[in-house]
């Protein structure tokens, strides 16, 4: 096979072809440090090689440039970075960001786990479970949830001053308050030992 053309497209790319055809598009910076050039021969297995060097370093860049913009878990990354490259390429690009300390898993929990509970003061039931869907594992979520201990009732009233104190004053908007306290994460006993001082302060 002949490489007949090599012709620049958007967002880094170049469009490759191969015995007059268009065959793929290859990150350029790629085939620019290869050894191949308008004219050369290639085999199957060398393409591939070249689409293989393409793709990882396509995601390596997709990988520093999420990371840029905000903290992620390993699975998270790859998931996101799997949506424009192949697997393998995703799995080879988290590994090098974590070689390179970009990437912690116990980091982001912590970080994560500290604005899950304290900017938006989830129940510790509803914060696990937005870790594990992060990809942290349960493990590891108990443990720093264990460790930070919060108080769900301090929790819940925090919630009520900020966002239910004024739906209280009738039973609709009470139990309004309470169904959005439980998809929260909160329990009933936990919930109604704190509306019961504000059930005594407006009697």
């Amino acid at each position: 096979m002949i490489i007949t053309d090599i012709v620049p497209k958007r967002k880094r790319l170049s469009a490759l072809y191969i015995d007059g055809e268009f065959a793929m598009k290859l990150d350029t910076e790629t085939i620019i440090a290869s050894p191949y050039s308008v004219g050369s021969e290639i085999t199957d297995e060398e393409l591939k090689e070249l689409l293989d060097a393409s793709n990882e370093k396509r995601a390596k860049e997709k990988a520093l440039w999420l990371i840029s913009y905000r903290d992620h878990s390993k699975r998270e990354l790859e998931t996101k970075i799997s949506r424009t490259s192949d697997r393998e390429s995703a799995k080879k690009a988290v590994e090098r960001m974590e070689e390179l300390g970009l990437l912690n898993d116990e980091k982001f929990a912590r970080r994560y786990t500290e604005e899950l509970l304290n900017a938006k003061h989830l129940s510790v039931r509803a914060a696990e479970y937005k870790l594990t869907e992060k990809g942290i594992e349960k493990e590891l979520a108990r443990q720093i949830l264990d460790e930070l201990d919060p108080d769900p009732r301090e929790h819940i009233g925090i919630l009520i001053e900020t966002k239910y104190r004024t739906a209280l004053i009738d039973e609709k908007g009470k139990r309004r308050a309470v169904a959005a306290l439980q998809r929260m994460g909160y329990s009933w006993s936990d919930i109604n030992a704190v509306l019961e001082e504000y059930t005594e302060e407006y009697e």
